[in-house]
């Protein structure tokens, strides 16, 4: 190890200790209204549907893009 590497690495170090670090201010709270089952239901399913089932469409047809027409 040279003799300028410590002084180098100070100086790195003494960059990122004056950068101002930003945090979030989030403060939250408990629900005004209790999510139902059925609402619970209609999420789970429309995640379902727009995540999942193109996926899955697309996997299950893997071997016709493989293929050169």
């Amino acid at each position: 190890m040279s003799v300028l590497t410590p002084l180098l690495l100070r100086g790195l170090t003494g960059l990122t200790r004056r950068l101002p670090v930003q945090r979030a201010q989030i403060y939250s709270k408990p629900p005004q209204e209790q999510l139902g089952t059925m609402e619970v239901a209609i999420g789970l399913t429309s995640c379902f549907v727009c995540f999942l089932l193109p996926s899955g469409w697309v996997l299950s047809h893997l071997e016709s893009y493989k293929k050169r027409e």
